[in-house]
């Protein structure tokens, strides 16, 4: 059966020549006689892979020396206690909410100490990005929390808050490695790596040095305290061997490609195809406001049920699969990230052209 265009918004698409590399590589990786899921990753050929992947995501990003890169498992969700857990030294933090994931941490930080919602566009089912500049930032915050591209509802953060001095967290999963990023803005970035980077199960993050504590509550799990992951270069326990194996691949292949700016190029190309026929079309609308857009995360409606749900089936028929919106959105959804080649995207509006034509 032939590949077929996959949109979901994760697990993702991956660059097909990683998932070639990987299958060549499965049974004997560089001749060690073995796959990387069965090597030890205390082994010097693992401590090479996961050294390698550290040392291509740093280039990538331009990572200053003062931070730290972890990889961890858990997934990004994990990351909604570990935050609070490590940073909260006055038990304060300010949340701005822009959809589900940001709304899901704030949650679960207040179970750690005092959270304010600062900021949120649930009024206009998070269609857009709140004004910024000048929020009520709380005097002893510890820090002010973001999700920086919204999956569900396609919106992202194209100016950053004002934060009046305090530390920026920034959930980046659904954006990291699409754009270039100024890491020294952040206090913390951390990214789920199912949706552009590699298989579900990593979660990475990079934390600036300073705010690497010892004296983290009681309660916090010995696995959940940054410092513990920190101190043993990701090694603590057993980590995620495989899927940091295939980060690294398209850690690579990224570079390749030209690096983030370059990718920033190819991911505003081919979300242009996408928006300016959404924008054109009569049968087919987005639903965020244009200066919100995300680059990544694409939904659309027809405004029918009825017809959303005819799209995605004869959609899936013809190789355009996961394009089901989000239960608190409807309608559809492409997801378009980095592994996405235009042409998928090209076929796709050509679909969505010659539908609107037959069901007009």
């Amino acid at each position: 059966m032939a590949r077929v265009f996959n949109f979901s918004a994760g697990p993702s698409v991956l660059p097909e020549v990683v998932l070639k590399q990987a299958a060549d590589e499965m049974l004997d990786y560089k001749g060690s006689g073995m796959s990387v899921m069965e090597m030890s990753h205390r082994s010097k050929v693992y401590d090479n892979i996961i050294k390698e992947a550290e040392k291509d995501l740093r280039d990538l990003m331009d990572i200053p020396d003062n931070y730290k890169v972890l990889f961890l498992q858990g997934g990004a969700s994990q990351q909604f206690a570990a935050i609070p857990m490590n940073l909260m030294k006055n038990g304060v933090a300010d949340y701005i909410i822009t959809g589900q994931w940001a709304k899901k941490a704030c949650e679960e930080a207040k179970k750690y100490g005092k959270v304010n919602v600062v900021a949120s566009s649930a009024d206009k089912t998070f269609s857009y990005i709140p004004d910024c500049s000048d929020l009520p930032i709380s005097e002893d915050a510890d820090y002010v929390y973001i999700c920086h591209n919204n999956t569900i509802y396609g919106t992202t953060y194209k100016k950053l808050p004002n934060t009046k001095g305090k530390i920026l967290v920034a959930d980046m999963s659904s954006d990291i490695l699409s754009q270039p990023v100024n890491v020294s803005d952040y206090g913390l970035i951390y990214f789920g790596v199912q949706k552009n980077v590699g298989p579900a199960g990593v979660v990475i993050v990079i934390i600036r040095e300073d705010l690497i504590r010892d004296d983290v509550p009681t309660y916090c799990p010995t696995m959940l305290k940054y410092k513990t992951q920190a101190d043993n270069d990701s090694l603590y326990n057993t980590p995620p061997c495989y899927g940091i194996y295939i980060c690294g691949l398209v850690f690579k292949w990224v570079k390749e490609m030209g690096g983030l700016s370059a990718m920033k190029i190819h991911n505003e190309k081919k979300a242009a195809i996408l928006y300016d026929f959404l924008d054109s079309s009569k049968m087919f609308r987005g639903t965020v406001v244009k200066e919100d857009r995300s680059l990544m995360n694409v939904p659309f409606v027809t405004g029918n049920e009825e017809l959303d749900a005819k799209f995605v089936k004869e959609a899936t028929a013809a190789g355009f699969v996961n394009l089901k919106g989000h239960r608190t959105v409807g309608g559809m959804r492409a997801s378009i990230y980095n592994a996405m080649p235009i042409e998928g995207v090209e076929k796709l509006v050509a679909f969505m052209k010659d539908f609107e034509e037959k069901n007009s």
